[in-house]
């Protein structure tokens, strides 16, 4: 289930809380973009803040798929069995296997991201294998960084996670904004990056959605 979906039913998890650590107050638009058509087979592109969401999607659609790509860590990658460089705090590691849809879960749990290129009859899954640079502005953002693109038999398993508030349409937009208003601080910590790493942004989430030409806003207040 991807994070914004989460964060619409309340289930707030680490996942969702490490979407909002890099942020102060303020606020922030043009976040987690999905692009979403259908015209016989299914196309679906995002920003790289879904990526994860993403690659766990393309997993759930089948019972195998072929992984090719970067996982990028915090964690000692040879805990995984696998070996990685470790840059700025992150260990990147390349990977190149057939894997199920529960091997690709228990890489979610430690994963910083999964940058994955995921394929398997019926569906084909691209993701860019650098990150964007943080501070372009709202404006400049990568709406193709993910590329999805499958039959039109998952269809409804797509929308159902991707497009949930959206019972039909064939060319939809979605776009957030963050509005953080206050941000709270661990109680009893005080170490510096800890105290980072563990406070929860209070706010707003606005979503933006383009169906067919036709826009709505909703919004959903939040604390992760």
């Amino acid at each position: 289930m991807n994070f914004i979906k989460k964060l619409w039913q309340g289930q707030i998890d680490e996942a969702i809380h490490s979407q909002f650590v890099r942020f102060g107050k303020g606020v922030f638009g043009n976040r987690a973009v999905i692009n979403f058509k259908t015209n016989g087979n299914v196309k679906l592109t995002t920003t790289f803040e879904l990526a994860n969401d993403l690659v766990e999607l393309a997993a759930s659609l089948s019972s195998k798929i072929k992984v090719s790509g970067i996982l990028m860590t915090r964690d000692d990658p040879k805990a995984l069995g696998f070996t990685g460089k470790k840059k700025t705090g992150i260990y990147e590691v390349e990977i190149e296997k057939e894997m199920s849809s529960e091997e690709i879960k228990k890489l979610e749990q430690v994963a910083y991201f999964m940058l994955f290129d995921c394929s398997a009859p019926g569906l084909e899954l691209k993701i860019k294998k650098k990150l964007p640079k943080p501070g372009k502005g709202d404006a400049k953002v990568n709406d193709k960084f993910c590329v999805l693109e499958a039959d039109k038999k998952f269809e409804k398993q797509i929308r159902d996670d991707f497009l949930f508030d959206i019972p039909e349409g064939k060319k939809i937009k979605i776009a957030h904004e963050y509005e953080i208003n206050d941000i709270i601080m661990p109680a009893g910590e005080k170490d510096f990056e800890e105290i980072r790493k563990k406070a929860k942004r209070k706010g707003m989430l606005k979503r933006k959605i383009e169906i067919d030409g036709k826009t709505k806003l909703v919004e959903k207040a939040f604390a992760a």
